[in-house]
Formats: C-alpha cells, structure tokens, sequence
C-alpha cells in the first residue's frame, strides 16, 4: 500500500533500473574514470552552464555538507531557515564535519528573504564572532513551498555584496522546475547560486545526488573534501549513470509533474473538509494539513503520513513519482467516513 510519509519510500522508476542493468555489463575503471560518469557530468554541464562542476555522492546529507564545507571554514557561519533539512535532519552533520555554527532564521513558508537574513549579518571582520559565509536555501523548502527566480537573484545579491556564498539544497528541484515552468538554470545559475546539492532520489532515481559548482574556481579541492568525507564511490558509475537515464527525454519531468499533479489533487481533495485546514500553499509535492490528532492516527493506520508540527495538529503529506490517482480517491473515501464516525458519537 502506497502511503504519504515521503517522496524517499517510493520505489525506483524503470528506466534508471534498466540503465542501471545495461551499464553493468562489462569492466569499467573505478572511482569516477569512466565514459557514464564523463556523460554524466557533461549533461550537467549543459543543463547549468560551461563552467559547472559536478561530483557524485552517496546521498543528500552528504552532497550539503561536503557542498558547503567546500565554501565554508569552521569560523564561518551558515545562515539558513529554522525548517531547513541541515538544521533540522541532519543530526548536526554541518557543525560536526565543517566545525561552523548553523544560525536559523524562523520563516512561516520556509523561504529566507535578504531582511530575514540580516539580523545575523554582523560581527564581519571581528575575530571574536563567527564570520557570516553561507546563506542556504531549500527549493523545493521543506514547507513545500518554491522560491522564484527573483527572490532568489534578490537573496543572492544580498548574499555576495556581503562577501559570501549562495548554496542550495536541491533534494525537490524537480518539482520546483515543474512547478514554475523553468529550466533548471533559470533559478540556479542565472539566479546567482554558487553551490547545488542536486537530487534525485526522491524523484524516482536509486540513490546518489550530486554537488554542482556553478562558478568557476568554487570547487577547489573538493576531490580531496570527497574523498575524507568517505562519498568517493568506487563503481561511480552505479550513481552517474542514473543521471543519464534520468535526463534522457526528460524523465526528471515526467516524475515530477506527475508527483505535483497528484499532490494538487489530494489537497482538493482534502480541502472538501471544513474540519481540516491547508497550511501551505501546495506548490510542489507536499501538503500541509491540520487535522484533530485522533483522525490522523486513524488514517495514517491504512496511509501513512508524519507529524510536521505536533504542536498545532500539523501533518505532511507527501506525494511520489508513482501515487496513483486511486491511492488519492481510496485516501478520501476513507477520510469521509472517519469524519461521518466521529460526527455520529458527538
């Protein structure tokens, strides 16, 4: 039974399966030598720009932290939203392996704007503070919300007039691509993002993400921050070669205009019923949603979904590359007959 707990619990899509068998036939030199991850890298290269440098990693965790610690030193700061997935899910990963303070910025839809951020630009210059150097952003955020091209250009002249670096967490891209109607470069590099963590795991694809640099000269010594981090995969190609299915008649498009359509017509759905309350507008993949904690309990029993924010009876909603539209009616059906129960014993 498909259920509502996360874009990661779906399956993989077919055809980065059948890649993945075709490009196992044979030898191929290990470590990222090899003619798929070359492809690979050179559709990046042509999808974000000339100058973009792309490195493949195990997972998303790890193209953040590596991503950042590339731009980042352990006097340095991250300014990022309270929602953000390297505040809040990453189990402190950034302060650990970078060694720099994570400073959050509350936002009610998860987007940072430049005079949300400001209150921590301070202390530049003074060797008693943390030096400001990151600003991070999630597109999609984790409140399922997606940032324009030009709140993102406006953050990122915030960001670089004050000496620093633009990163950003791409684990939805896809949706928020599908969502504005956009090819990828549109709100990355032409926008003024320096570093991509880009996704696609949670868009049909196995395992693997990759770090992108969009700037020249951004990456550094990165194959040496990669390969300490313990991300350098021996059989790369197992995580390059996804991309090439991936991108292959725009297969990342399919996947995810199908997850926001579906996620769409559940929040119809769900916004039938005046006892429950849409929190976020449904721009990509996820629904937010309160509702009594006895009705979710209820219904996450047959469809699984997670408390977002227990406080207020928030939950999220996620939908995949595969839910179907009988996943979202049955969902439904059995939401109004929870609602007609608890009516009849009130």
């Amino acid at each position: 039974m498909r259920g509502f707990a996360s874009d990661n619990n779906s399956g993989v899509h077919p055809e980065i399966l059948a890649e993945l068998s075709r490009i196992n036939e044979g030898h191929v030199i290990g470590y990222g030598s090899d003619e798929y991850t070359d492809k690979a890298r050179a559709l990046f290269r042509e999808i974000f720009g000339d100058e973009t440098e792309t490195y493949f990693v195990f997972n998303g965790t790890a193209a953040n932290v590596l991503g950042l610690s590339s731009v980042a030193r352990s006097w340095n700061s991250i300014v990022t939203a309270s929602s953000a997935h390297i505040e809040e899910d990453e189990c402190g990963a950034p302060e650990k392996f970078i060694g720099c303070k994570v400073l959050t910025v509350d936002s009610p839809d998860g987007k940072l704007t430049p005079g949300m951020v400001e209150k921590h630009m301070r202390g530049f210059d003074f060797e008693h503070h943390s030096q400001p150097g990151v600003v991070s952003i999630s597109q999609t955020t984790e409140m399922g919300t997606v940032y324009t091209p030009s709140e993102i250009r406006k953050l990122a002249d915030y960001v670089h007039a004050n000496g620093m670096f633009l990163h950003m967490d791409g684990a939805r891209i896809a949706n928020a691509a599908v969502s504005l109607g956009l090819p990828f470069r549109a709100f990355t590099t032409d926008s003024g993002v320096d570093v991509l963590s880009f996704g696609g795991t949670k868009n049909g694809m196995m395992y693997g993400e990759a770090v992108c640099f969009l700037r020249k000269g951004l990456s550094g010594e990165f194959r040496y921050i990669r390969k300490q981090g313990m991300q350098l995969a021996s059989k790369m190609r197992f995580i390059s070669a996804q991309y090439i299915a991936y991108f292959r008649n725009d297969l990342w498009k399919t996947c995810a205009s199908h997850s926001n359509l579906m996620a769409g017509l559940l929040a119809r759905k769900i916004s039938e019923f005046s006892e429950l309350r849409i929190t976020q507008p449904t721009e990509a993949n996820g629904v937010f949603v309160v509702m009594p904690r006895d009705l979710a309990e209820k219904l996450s029993r047959s469809y699984f979904f997670y408390p977002w924010n227990e406080s207020i009876g928030e939950y999220r909603l996620m939908t995949s590359w595969d839910t179907t539209g009988e996943d979202i009616e049955m969902f439904a059906a059995l939401l109004k007959r929870e609602l007609k129960k608890a009516q009849r014993f009130r």
